[in-house]
C-alpha cells in the first residue's frame, strides 16, 4: 500500500552530537511492502520504503520487531511518527489523508508484530512515478483558448485557477469538481449563465466574471454555500439589469464590483452586506439608490457616471392604503416582531413579499402601502474614499425613503424644513 503526504526523517542520535537532522518536511509517497531480495531486503518480510521526488528509489526501513514507538495523538489531523528502534530514526508523516493513515499505522503496527504477510497490504516495493511524489499544484493560469485542456481533467489540488481570454461560453463542469477552489478567474470570456452547481465550491472566496455577457445573477447562488466563503465578486463589464433580493445573502462578501453593467436599481437590503468594504458601481442607470444604503460601513465608494435623479423631498410618491389592509398588517406583525416565516409556513409569494419589505426611518415595515420620497445623502457618512458622483466634483447621491404612515412623513417634513430654513 502507498501513502502519499509531507515527510521528514530524523536521526535521534544527532542532538547527542550536537547536530540537527532536516527539520522541513517534504513532499513523499511511503509504501508498505515485500523487501525481497535486494537492496537489504529481508526475505520478503515487510518493510517501510520512504520516497521523495529528490530521491525516488527511496529509503528502506525494516519493520518486523523494529518500531519503537506509533505516536498518533494527531491522527485526526493527518499527522503521525513512526520511530524505528534500528536505524534510530523518527519518521514523521504530516498532511496525509486521515482514513488511508489510519490504515497505513495500523498495517505498521501489523508489520511489527510479525503478522504473516497474507493478513497485510503488502506489494513489491516499486519506486513512485515522479507525478506521484511532486508537490500537487495548487495554481493554473490559463490565458489563450489554444492553451485551454480539452480531454483531461483539472488537478484536483488547484486552489487558484484563472481561465481568461478562452471564449468560454459556459462555465467548464469539470471546475466544478475542484473542492478545494478558493479563487475562480473567467473574465474576459462569453459565458451568459452561471450555473447553479458553483454554489457547491465551498472553500470559495474570490470569483472574477468580468467582462463576459452575464444578464442576471442566479437566486440559487444567493442560498449556496457561498453565503459563509465568497469575499470578493467582480461582475462588472456584464449586461445585468438588476440583482435579486438574496443577493444581500451573501454577508461575508468584503470587494464588490458592479462596473459598466445595466443597473437600474441596487437590492433594497444592500445594508444588511455589514463586512462590505469595497463598493464599485461605475457608469450603470442608478436614478437613485436604497434607502438601506446609509447602513454601509465602507473604505472606499465608486458611483461615477449614473443618471442620479434631482431629489424631490416635497413632491412624494403617495401609496398608501387607509384602512390598512388585513395582509398589510399581518405583514408588517410578522417583520416588526421578527416571528420567523419560510416557504414551510407562507406560500412563496408571499415570502418573497416579506422579502422586500421597506422600512421607515422609525423602524417598522410597510409592504404595499407607504409614502416614497427622494432626500439627498452625502455619501461621506457611508465611505472614507469617494469617487465624485458627477463632474462637478459632488459627492452626494439621491437615497429613496420610504414612511410607514402620515404621521412618520409629517416629522421628516418638519425636520427637512427646518434644515434649510
Amino acid at each position: 500500500m502507498r501513502l502519499p503526504c509531507e515527510v521528514s526523517v530524523s536521526s535521534r542520535l544527532l542532538p547527542s552530537a550536537g547536530l540537527q537532522g532536516p527539520r522541513r518536511p517534504v513532499r513523499a509517497v511511503l509504501s508498505l511492502g515485500r523487501g525481497g531480495g535486494g537492496g537489504g531486503g529481508g526475505g520478503g518480510s515487510a518493510w517501510l520504503l520512504v520516497s521523495t521526488a529528490r530521491h525516488r528509489p527511496g529509503t528502506k526501513y525494516q519493520l518486523r520487531e523494529n518500531v519503537e514507538q506509533v505516536f498518533a495523538k494527531f491522527v485526526e489531523e493527518g499527522k503521525a511518527t513512526v520511530s524505528l528502534k534500528e536505524p534510530a530514526v523518527d519518521v514523521r508523516l504530516s498532511k496525509a489523508n486521515v482514513t488511508q493513515l489510519k490504515t497505513f499505522l495500523s498495517a505498521v503496527r501489523l508489520a511489527h508484530r510479525g503478522t504473516s504477510e497474507e493478513n497485510l497490504p503488502l506489494s513489491a516495493l516499486i519506486p513512485p512515478k515522479a507525478s506521484e511524489v511532486e508537490k500537487p499544484k495548487t495554481k493554473m493560469t490559463i490565458l489563450s483558448k489554444k492553451d485551454y485542456p480539452l480531454t483531461p481533467n483539472f488537478p484536483y489540488t488547484l486552489e487558484h485557477l484563472q481561465a481568461s481570454y478562452c471564449k468560454l461560453a459556459r462555465v467548464d463542469m469539470r471546475m466544478l469538481c475542484l473542492k478545494n477552489l478558493r479563487k475562480l478567474d473567467l473574465s474576459h470570456n462569453q459565458i451568459k449563465k452561471l450555473p447553479a452547481t458553483v454554489g457547491d465550491l465551498a472553500c470559495l472566496q474570490e470569483l472574477n466574471l468580468q467582462d463576459n455577457q452575464l444578464e442576471s445573477f442566479s437566486v440559487a447562488l444567493c442560498h449556496s454555500s457561498l453565503q459563509k466563503s465568497l469575499q470578493s465578486l467582480d461582475l462588472s463589464q456584464n449586461k445585468i439589469a438588476a440583482l435579486p433580493t438574496q443577493f444581500c445573502l451573501l454577508r461575508e462578501l468584503v470587494h464588490l464590483k458592479l462596473d459598466d453593467n445595466n443597473l437600474i436599481s441596487l437590492p433594497f437590503k444592500i445594508g444588511h452586506l455589514s463586512q462590505l468594504r469595497c463598493l464599485s458601481v461605475a457608469r450603470n442607470k442608478l436614478p437613485f439608490l436604497p434607502s438601506d444604503f446609509g447602513r454601509l460601513s465602507l473604505d472606499s465608494l465608486d458611483l461615477f457616471g449614473n443618471p442620479f435623479q434631482r431629489p424631490t423631498p416635497l413632491v412624494p410618491h403617495m401609496q398608501l392604503e387607509i384602512p390598512l389592509t388585513l395582509l398589510e398588517y399581518s405583514a408588517r406583525t410578522i417583520i416588526n416582531s421578527r416571528i420567523p416565516y419560510g416557504p414551510h409556513a407562507l406560500p412563496f409569494h408571499l415570502c418573497d413579499d416579506l422579502d422586500t419589505a421597506k422600512t421607515c426611518p422609525c423602524g417598522h415595515a410597510c409592504l404595499s402601502s407607504f409614502i416614497q420620497t427622494t432626500v439627498t445623502m452625502n455619501l461621506h457618512r457611508v465611505a472614507h474614499t469617494v469617487v465624485l458622483v458627477d463632474n462637478m466634483g459632488g459627492t452626494e447621491a439621491p437615497i429613496l425613503c420610504y414612511f410607514c404612515s402620515l404621521t412618520c412623513y409629517s416629522q421628516f417634513l418638519d425636520r427637512h424644513l427646518q434644515s434649510i430654513q
